[in-house]
């Protein structure tokens, strides 16, 4: 009785989830939750343990025993509040579903307590006008604001670091500070911007490669242009990401290797090219030992490299109750598995003049799925150029038209050959003239502004850059 009561709960959760637009994992996955938590650490292992709970139906309720442990081992009284409401809807009689009201008022005093120590203590460095000093009573200030769940406080702490930073390092701190509280937020353009001013402020920090700083702020950057839908943006950046020589990664508070490795194998199969792909994934050194984390992406790759759509999409679909589970790539997977799968119908059917619907669905079909519907929205989107013959249940692939294409190629050289011409023209008057037009040249001022300035001399032989700077 008590387990039907259980699992009647547990679907209308799930049921009301659904509705809510959010994805439900019916299959058992294959991921060992408490391995999988282990990689990572802060306030995202709450964070993936709560999705979890409120996405898989195997895993829900052990995943919101660890949310609840994980939230009582900090000092956020609203994350463990909401973990034990989700728990008391799905499993009420669980131990960990009552709320412990006394634990939590305990919290609570102590973290209005330390807030006044840690406010009265920057006040005291503010006073004594040291500039180190209230860069690190900011830093405390926005760190405890940040474990107790006031994440908006913790922005303005972090912010208030800026002007007291003193050296690029001080600043790529600040900067690694704000995107790690954006991200929790879920503030994707906050962590866009935040990047760009460290590569603004601090660029020889963030060019080297191996810096722990570098592969933290690419790993942001790339996650927040993947949830802005920019996934070529964001493949590009993934693929960038050098693995540290010795594994050591603190990138763990927002992803792990395994994390990257999936995202830049999933969004570089939506967006890239086969010789993109080839050289920039399964052949490049930057990239290749994160692949070795994720084996069976590799040889998903591979398959698509060679030609074995079936075999890839096949793994593809295999792991996607895993990839609904992930915090950041849930949003997209449905998105980016129909970009793949239309690249590989695309692909394969580039031989043909005309093939059978049937031998296409032998192939790509999907259970309850017709692929003609498939097929039409294809067409439809303009990633297909075909047509549908229903007699012969057949699809004609179109070419385009030998003469259109010729006569285009022609118009288009046309009006080339036209603009150089005038482009000469106007530089052969200009020489006769006796003047000369050159390209302005782009100088960085002391204000870290850029500007496009003349070439040329001031009449008392000044140089115009001497004036810029």
């Amino acid at each position: 009785m008590e387990a039907n009561g259980r699992s009647s709960k547990l679907a209308g959760f799930f049921n009301e989830m659904s509705s809510q637009g959010r994805p439900v994992v019916q299959e058992s996955p294959k991921l060992d939750l408490e391995l999988y938590i282990q990689n990572y650490k802060g306030r995202t292992r709450y964070d993936r343990l709560y999705h979890i709970g409120r996405t898989s139906t195997v895993l829900c309720v052990e995943a919101l025993k660890a949310a609840i442990a994980e939230a009582k081992s900090g000092n956020d009284v609203g994350a463990y509040r909401n973990a034990v409401d989700t728990l008391r809807e799905v499993a009420p009689n669980e131990p960990e579903a009552k709320f412990d009201q006394g634990w939590a008022d305990a919290r609570e005093i102590s973290n209005k307590k330390e807030t006044q120590r840690l406010e009265a203590q920057l006040r005291g460095y503010k006073n004594n006008l040291v500039r180190e000093s209230v860069r690190i009573g900011h830093e405390d200030l926005g760190r405890h604001y940040e474990a107790i769940g006031a994440l908006q406080k913790s922005m303005e702490s972090f912010a208030n670091m800026r002007p007291d930073a003193g050296t690029s390092k001080h600043l790529v701190e600040v900067g690694k500070h704000l995107v790690r509280v954006a991200m929790h937020m879920r503030d994707w353009p906050v962590v866009i911007h935040n990047v760009g001013k460290v590569i603004t402020l601090a660029p020889q920090e963030f060019a080297t490669d191996m810096k722990t700083s570098s592969r933290y702020l690419r790993a942001a950057r790339a996650i927040a242009q993947m949830q802005a839908g920019s996934f070529e943006e964001a493949a590009r950046n993934v693929v960038s990401i050098p693995m540290s020589g010795d594994r050591s990664w603190n990138e763990q508070e927002i992803a792990s290797p395994n994390d990257i490795a999936s995202y830049g194998a999933i969004l570089a199969l939506a967006t890239m090219e086969r010789p993109a792909l080839r050289a920039s994934v399964l052949e490049s050194s930057t990239f290749r030992p994160y692949l070795e984390l994720e084996p069976h992406l590799r040889k998903a790759l591979n398959f698509y490299v060679n030609g074995k759509y079936k075999a890839c999409l096949e793994i593809l679909e295999s792991y996607r109750p895993e990839y609904l589970l992930d915090l950041h790539l849930h949003r997209h997977i449905p998105d980016l598995y129909r970009m793949i799968r239309t690249k590989c119908i695309v692909q394969y059917l580039i031989p043909y003049s005309y093939i059978s619907l049937d031998s296409l669905s032998q192939m790509f079909g999907t259970p309850g799925v017709p692929i003609a519907r498939e097929i039409c929205q294809m067409i439809r989107s303009g990633a297909l150029n075909a047509r549908i013959n229903s007699i012969e249940k057949q699809l004609v692939l179109l070419s385009p038209d030998p003469r259109a294409v010729l006569q285009r190629e022609a118009l288009d050289t046309a009006t080339w050959f036209q603009k150089q011409s005038l482009d000469r023209m106007r530089t052969i008057s200009l020489k006769a003239a006796g003047l000369e037009a050159r390209t302005p040249r782009r100088v960085v001022l002391a204000s870290g502004d850029s500007r496009n300035v003349d070439d040329g001399w001031y009449s008392d032989g000044r140089d115009p850059m001497d004036m810029a700077l």
